[in-house]
């Protein structure tokens, strides 16, 4: 008599009950590790930029600046040059990351696990927040030793909410444009057209009341105005612009903007074909 041969069958997939802590985990820490890894390029270089802008716009005009606020120039622009930092590479994290994943056909790695569209946008966005608070946390540990730099903490819960609520921000900026990019030119031209003539002109070197018109009044219809001016009250204690305004918009950013990438992610735009 034959013994009867049962033919194998495939191991029953685990059951994740609500939140999928270890999904979430393992992607957050790729993102994360991905930036450490080069370290050099994506942490020491923009270190040295912010250096380069506080020779340029600070030693240049040594003595020629009066103070603003009642503080040197140095201490004013520094909080600025901190969050153009942050900004910065909160949204290179996200984006190029998505991109180069579409690019190289990896979005597998992420799209086949048991991840659901919250635990995906979580964990990039998360992923660029902390490569844009450690960046901005290493230059302003240089900055604060620069000379006539004297960083002050007036308000420290300005300092962390437009800290975190920016780096998110661009997190998930950085995430929309990785998923609308098709190739690196597409993610330079955001860059270059976008993201760097919002941060310059929103008062990071400069009071924006001191702009001819219209741009003193368009300026304060720019995000990254109260995003810089928030964070520099958190260091000086004054603020240009209104600081309810800047918290309303902050938290309602953060919001629409995680809500549209969720959206987007559920719906598997420009990931799946």
């Amino acid at each position: 008599m034959k013994d009867t041969v049962t033919a194998p069958t495939p191991p029953a997939p685990r059951d994740y009950a609500g939140f999928n802590w270890t999904g979430f985990y393992t992607l957050y820490l790729k993102e994360v590790r991905r930036f450490w890894k080069v370290g050099m390029q994506t942490v020491a270089a923009p270190v040295v930029t912010s250096l380069l802008y506080m020779m340029v716009f600070v030693v240049a005009v040594r003595g020629a600046a009066p103070p603003i606020h009642g503080v040197a120039f140095a201490t004013f622009v520094a909080p600025g040059l901190i969050m153009m930092t942050i900004l910065n590479n909160a949204f290179a994290n996200s984006s190029s990351s998505l991109l180069q994943a579409k690019m190289m056909g990896l979005t597998p790695d992420f799209m086949t696990p048991p991840l659901s569209p919250l635990e995906q946008v979580a964990a990039f966005s998360l992923g660029a927040a902390t490569r844009g608070v450690v960046v901005g946390f290493v230059t302003a540990l240089v900055v604060a030793f620069l000379p006539n730099t004297h960083m002050t903490f007036a308000q420290p819960w300005a300092i962390v909410f437009y800290g975190v609520g920016a780096s998110l921000i661009l997190g998930f900026v950085g995430i929309l444009t990785g998923l609308w990019s098709e190739k690196f030119d597409h993610l330079a031209a955001i860059t270059n057209f976008l993201i760097m003539p919002m941060t310059f002109l929103s008062g990071t070197f400069y009071l924006v009341d001191k702009l001819p018109e219209p741009f003193r009044t368009a300026s304060h219809f720019n995000p990254f105005f109260y995003l810089i001016d928030g964070f520099r009250y958190g260091f000086i204690g004054h603020a240009d612009g209104s600081l309810l305004a800047g918290v309303l918009m902050t938290a309602g950013l953060v919001v629409v903007l995680a809500v549209t990438c969720w959206l987007l992610f559920r719906a598997g735009w420009r990931l799946k074909t």
